[in-house]
């Protein structure tokens, strides 16, 4: 039977059809004339060197009804940038490159330090946050949809599945969440599997069933990279700037955003990307970090929620969540079973160990500064902050592809 099943107040959009990407396409088509569609791409310069990016442009090269791309690019030289442009050269959309170690770029992200507005933590949230900025600063797009670069399995499918709920005129959405099975010949998503879920339910059994923990736990695959959103969403929801801003955007979107207006979609049959290492010795690194920025996030939420965390709910917590990700071991031992899956249950065993450490250091980050990791601030303060600060934006794009097109 058809996976149907509705599982809480925010809506899930499964992919029971999977031979009307065409039809999806020419309604998308004709939606965009009234609601422009822009993309964001978050993009190290290294993806460059890896065959991803060169497919994920090959699939959005027959994308018609997307009017924009921005991409947005960290830890680039001006050397890099070319290589980028030219990569993108053959796309029929209008494609802007947003330079975030550039000159210009770096000093509008010291202006807002100098107004109190704090832009510093570089990362993907950061290059997300400019770039929806950007976006809203030409006021043409009403939907901003982003994804990863380092899809190795990308389909223009998974973009026009993201976008059709908030760009359907009848259906009333105003965020959309990505969602996919994570299987290969083994069981991927090993932080959603074996941190954030057990992590979740833990907090339920400790705190109560709150809203919003409920609400993040309705997500089937809340650690995804695609989302999208109206322009009047984006004006209001911040960013995180750490490993956290997934899990950070959907704590947004719930402030900001009646739950009867969210919803998650399923984009793909199958979903593989970069995998990050994990080194249970260093917090400050892949998988182990992510863990910590993942669960300060969660707690800060949660902080503004009005839960009060103690020394001793923290070493509580602990508990729950060392016993909560163990069962789920057991759980997932059994699926990978019946399926013919390679599992190696020791290797899990030892990836809790290393996410237990992990939430152990977020919870005493917490407990020392709760404030600590606040989001980028949303773009109705930036504005009210520094009015002119939209068109400084739209001239620092300009100035550093100046700079990187004589390069």
């Amino acid at each position: 039977m058809a996976d149907f099943h509705q599982g809480g107040a925010v809506a899930t959009l499964h992919r029971l059809e999977t031979g009307n990407l065409e039809s999806l396409e020419r309604e998308l088509a004709g939606y965009a004339r009234e609601r422009p569609i822009a993309l964001v791409l978050p993009c190290l310069f290294a993806e460059f060197t890896r065959p991803a990016i060169r497919h994920i442009i090959e699939e959005l090269a027959h994308v018609e009804y997307l009017e924009q791309v921005v991409v947005s690019l960290g830890q680039t030289t001006s050397g890099d940038l070319p290589v980028a442009r030219r990569a993108f050269a053959r796309l029929p959309q209008t494609v802007s490159f947003i330079w975030n170690d550039g000159p210009a770029i770096q000093a509008l992200y010291g202006l807002l330090g100098e107004h109190g507005l704090n832009a510093d933590q570089d990362g993907k949230g950061r290059s997300c946050w400019i770039a929806y900025g950007y976006l809203l600063s030409k006021r043409r797009c009403q939907v901003i949809a982003s994804h990863d670069c380092d899809i190795t399995t990308y389909s223009r499918e998974l973009l026009a599945r993201l976008c059709y709920p908030i760009v359907h005129p009848s259906l009333g959405f105003e965020f959309a969440k990505g969602y996919y099975p994570r299987v290969t010949r083994t069981l991927h998503g090993r932080v959603t599997r074996l941190f954030v879920t057990p992590l979740l339910r833990s907090l339920q059994n400790i705190v109560g069933r709150l809203p919003l923990l409920a609400y993040l736990d309705g997500f089937r695959y809340a650690l995804s990279g695609e989302f999208a959103m109206r322009r009047e969403l984006a004006l209001v929801n911040r960013f995180p700037g750490n490993w956290g801003l997934e899990i950070g955007v959907l704590a947004e979107v719930y402030r900001n955003c009646g739950p009867g207006r969210i919803c998650q979609t399923e984009l793909c049959s199958t979903y593989d990307h970069k995998h990050q290492a994990l080194d249970p010795g260093d917090p400050e690194k892949g998988l182990l970090r992510m863990s910590v920025d993942i669960a300060r996030t969660l707690l800060r939420a949660l902080a503004t929620e009005g839960v009060v965390f103690t020394a001793d709910l923290c070493r509580t917590l602990a508990l729950q969540y060392q016993r909560a990700a163990d069962d789920s071991i057991r759980q997932y031992q059994a699926d990978a079973a019946i399926n013919g899956l390679s599992f190696d249950r020791h290797q899990e065993g030892l990836t809790v160990s290393a996410f237990a450490d992990g939430l152990a250091i977020a919870c005493q980050r917490h407990l020392e500064d709760p404030r600590a990791g606040a989001p980028f601030p949303d773009w109705n303060r930036v504005i009210s902050a520094i009015p002119d600060f939209f068109d400084l934006l739209g001239d620092a794009v300009d100035t550093d592809s100046a700079v990187t097109a004589a390069a």
